[in-house]
Formats: structure tokens, sequence, C-alpha cells
């Protein structure tokens, strides 16, 4: 009697590329090996940038990100994804397409708006798409608090603001979102995952002082999207994701990559790849 098949946790980022290495589909990419997936990327942009800032970016057209999409998705098969740098309407109907058309689920969606570096990444009319389009349609959204602002339309403050916040995004249609509160003044970096109809939970760590912050956002939600690929709850797969960014922060911290703002060591702690049963 032979075994039956194995299988990798497939996870697809749907994302930017970052020439620098740092963030977007490279930091994907990172994480997702480092906890034992198989990552996949359909990619939406391709930046010149680097630990100073962006360059210039350069878009993906819409026909080419969904013939991506297509060609991971019919012969590999998807777990969970990842989406991050969404920068046109265009881009927003393909994503929202794909997900309808593949039943995509597990989807962490990362509205990257600004770069760390402050660099816009977004045409101004695809904000309210994205709130349209995506929102009802993924797992979690993980803004942070510069992103959650803009989506609201106002200042947040302090970590009771934060869940006042959070309640604010799910009345846009999320099912769930987990607001990040590392832009706030303290000790401790404190964020906030709400699900509609559970009371919202706190997830607080001691702020590592550190540099090198380029890549936090995508790693965090890759991780997530990593961690359900894996059948993890929600708060589970937050719980882990937040453990292994504080890791590769920590790592990474005293390591000099470049001029500006750094990459996190995302191979701190590498991890055995999971094989799981064809059927699951």
């Amino acid at each position: 009697m032979t075994n039956a098949p194995l299988r990798y946790a497939r996870v697809l980022s749907i994302a930017g590329s970052d020439s620098g290495g740092g963030a977007g589909i490279q930091a994907d990419l990172k994480t997702f090996a480092a906890l034992g997936c198989y990552g996949m990327t359909a990619i939406t942009a391709l930046t010149a940038q680097n630990t100073r800032g962006v360059r210039g970016i350069h878009a993906v057209p819409a026909d080419f990100l969904r013939a991506q999409i297509e060609a991971v998705v019919e012969d590999i098969g998807v777990d969970a994804v990842k989406l991050g740098m969404l920068h046109s309407p265009e881009v927003v109907e393909v994503v929202a397409w794909a997900i309808d058309r593949y039943g995509l689920t597990n989807v962490v969606f990362d509205p990257v708006m600004v770069a760390t570096s402050g660099d816009r990444l977004i045409q101004g009319d695809t904000v309210q798409r994205l709130v349209g389009e995506l929102f009802p349609r993924v797992r979690v959204v993980t803004p942070n608090l510069d992103e959650a602002a803009l989506l609201i339309g106002r200042s947040i403050d302090g970590v009771d603001g934060l869940e006042r916040a959070a309640g604010d995004l799910l009345a846009l249609g999320a099912p769930a979102v987990l607001l990040k509160g590392g832009h706030l003044q303290g000790e401790e970096v404190v964020d906030v995952l709400a699900e509609t109809g559970r009371p919202p939970q706190r997830f607080g760590s001691a702020r590592i002082a550190s540099r090198n912050l380029h890549g936090t956002g995508c790693t965090l939600s890759s991780a997530i999207a990593a961690f359900l690929a894996l059948g993890r709850t929600l708060p589970e797969a937050v719980q882990q994701a937040r453990g292994y960014l504080l890791g590769a922060m920590r790592a990474g911290a005293d390591v000099q990559v470049g001029t500006g703002h750094g990459p996190l060591n995302h191979g701190f702690a590498p991890v055995a790849t999971h094989r799981l049963p064809m059927n699951i």
C-alpha cells in the first residue's frame, strides 16, 4: 500500500515588490519560508526602493496580474492569501474577482498606503474601492494607525481609541480587524483584534528599540496568513504571528543594512516545512 501524497501549506501574496528586499513580496516570501509554508506571488507593482525610500513605482497591468493569479491557483492551489500593495482601482477589481472566482479563503488584507519612509503607495481614488470591494471579502484587515485614520476619516488617540476605531472599521464591512498600535507613544505596543459578534482582544508587548522596522506590517500580515494556512484560529494566528514578528525585530535590531530604515531578520528561527495530506 502506498502512502497518501503530501502537500505544503500554500500561501499566496498579492502585493508589490520591494527591490530593497525588506518589505512587500520579498518580506512575505521570507516569512512564509521561515514559518514552514510554501509561498507564491502575484506581483501588483514593481518599486525601485531601498532603506531610505521609494524612487519609483512601475505598475503591473491588471490583465497580467490576473494571469499570475490564475496560473498559481489553477495549478498549485491556495490555503491562505496575503494582500498588500493594491495601488489602483483596476488592481482592486482583479483581486475581488479572483476571491469570488476561486472561493479564496483566509484572506489577510494589509492596506498598504504609505511606506515607512513616508512615500505614498496608493492612488487617491482607490481607498473607497478597497473598502467597498475587499472589506466584505476578506478574513481580516490589518491597518496601522495612519492607514486606519485615513480609512475612518479621523485621528486615533490612545489604546482606548484603538478599540473604538476598530469598531468603526468593522462597521465599514470588514468581518475582523487587527488594528496595530505601534505608532502610539509608550513603552508597550498594543494591538487590538476586533471580530464581529465578539468582544475585542488586546495583544501587548514591550516596545523594541530599533531603527530596522522596514517591513514590519508586511511581515505581520503574511505571518497571520501563514498560520491561518496551517489551521490556526484567527486569535491564535495573530498571537503566534506577533511572536514571530517580535523575534525577527529583536534579531535584526543591531544589524546594519543600508543607511536608512533597515529590515527585520526574517530567518532568525526557521522551522521545518509543514507537509499536509493532499485532502486537507
